[in-house]
């Protein structure tokens, strides 16, 4: 029963995480807004000017930034409520604990090794071996030295920052299984937390040069699998459930982060900083002579 749960909610996040993709790359990403941002630039205000060039979906200081920061704000809020939720509120205790009594009551030895597999897709062998491999076979098809940067930046800044508020939370594990109390502090989740962010960095890398619907479906296979990482924790009764939201929404967090400084699809650190520099220059238009 547990496994069949597990692969009922990640194929349900996976659906859902390709019908948005498809649908926000088909409408935002479908048309070209900057031919008509340019032939306008300077017939409005700086201010307008400044939204707009936000919300352009082809530039790389655009809309994808907006979106990136937006996603990032939006995780860093859900983390922060979680973790006051976690100690003040009954409500949410009592929901974890269901969580955890269930699995408890039907898991089986079977279901504990399918369970442990899954969750090793998050590990850190397992972070290494995959991303080796799917980082070789991206630098054959689309080469940049920025790929192992990128993936070490997404990977290692991920465990930094969740362990720092592991650390600050300092929230107890569940106590059915007594190795779990060995693992260290269970808010949030590292491995739903690496899961997210790993998962979707190499959606991006394998995202390059790609059509939209293709990449829609990347989006979905790295959310599906994050999402199963997530559940095989709570259903492994090592982390409680709001553990494993906070979790993903803390390494989803950091991706839209680390994907904005690596101006998303052009993987290159510092990318979204040139491109306003190049638009600057273009908005305030060629020099013109002195005493002209």
């Amino acid at each position: 029963m547990p496994v069949i749960v597990l692969l009922l909610v990640s194929t349900t996040a996976a659906l859902v995480a390709w019908r948005g993709a498809a649908a926000a790359l088909r409408t935002l990403w479908g048309r070209a807004p900057g031919t008509a941002l340019a032939a306008e630039v300077r017939e409005h205000t700086p201010a307008r000017r400044l939204v707009r060039s936000r919300l352009d979906a082809e530039v790389a200081t655009g809309l994808a930034l907006t979106l990136a920061l937006a996603a990032t704000a939006l995780a860093g809020t859900m983390v922060g409520v979680l973790a006051l939720a976690v100690r003040q509120t009954d409500t949410l205790a009592r929901i974890d604990s269901a969580a955890a009594r269930w699995a408890q009551a039907n898991g089986g030895e079977t279901t504990h090794r399918i369970l442990e597999g899954v969750t090793s897709l998050a590990s850190t062998p397992g972070v290494i071996l995959i991303g080796c491999v799917i980082g070789a076979i991206e630098w054959a098809r689309v080469p940049s030295r920025w790929i192992p940067v990128f993936l070490v930046v997404v990977t290692v800044g991920d465990s930094i920052v969740t362990n720092l508020v592991k650390n600050g939370v300092d929230r107890a594990r569940p106590t059915i299984d007594p190795l779990a109390a060995t693992l260290g502090p269970s808010f949030p989740s590292g491995h739903s937390s690496t899961a997210a962010a790993f998962f979707a960095a190499l959606a991006l890398l394998a995202g390059r040069r790609r059509p939209h619907h293709q990449k829609a479906v990347l989006a979905a296979l790295a959310v599906g699998f994050a999402v199963a990482v997530a559940c095989s924790r709570v259903l492994l009764d090592v982390h409680w459930l709001s553990d494993v939201i906070a979790g993903l929404a803390l390494g989803w967090g950091w991706f839209a982060l680390c994907a904005a400084a690596f101006g998303g699809w052009m993987l290159r650190l510092g990318a979204p900083v040139e491109q306003a520099q190049v638009d600057a220059s273009a908005s305030r238009g060629p020099a013109q002579p002195v005493g002209s």
